[in-house]
């Protein structure tokens, strides 16, 4: 057995990325763990996720605005957390740039019945 660690602010760009990067920290059994990094990245219009897993999603630096398809659009400041069950439609329709927007992201795989 070994542990595993690291820091969440490690390694931030100090520049714009060209796409958002998705840095995965544990995958164990039916949970996945990653921090993802926006600096101005957001969903096309037609990007919308829907996705298997549940999510739980904390935005830890920056600000950012989730769409969620028949709730509206909703502002994120730095502690801010939302659970997205699977197929809850949303997408990113803003990430501040500078300094970036960083987010933890948990994901959980659904339970299948059987």
């Amino acid at each position: 057995m070994s542990t595993q660690g690291g820091n969440l602010f490690s390694g931030l760009p100090d520049h714009p990325l060209a796409e958002e990067e998705y840095d995965p920290l544990l995958s164990h059994g039916p949970v996945r763990i990653e921090r993802i990094v926006s600096t101005g990245q957001t969903a096309p219009e037609t990007g919308w996720f829907d996705q298997e897993e549940d999510e739980w999603v904390c935005l830890l630096e920056g600000s950012a605005r989730l769409e969620i398809e028949g709730e509206g659009e909703r502002g994120l400041v730095r502690g801010d957390w939302l659970f997205l069950p699977a197929h809850c439609r949303h997408r990113v329709t803003y990430t501040q740039a500078a300094p970036p927007t960083v987010w933890l992201a948990v994901f959980m795989a659904q339970r299948r019945a059987g």
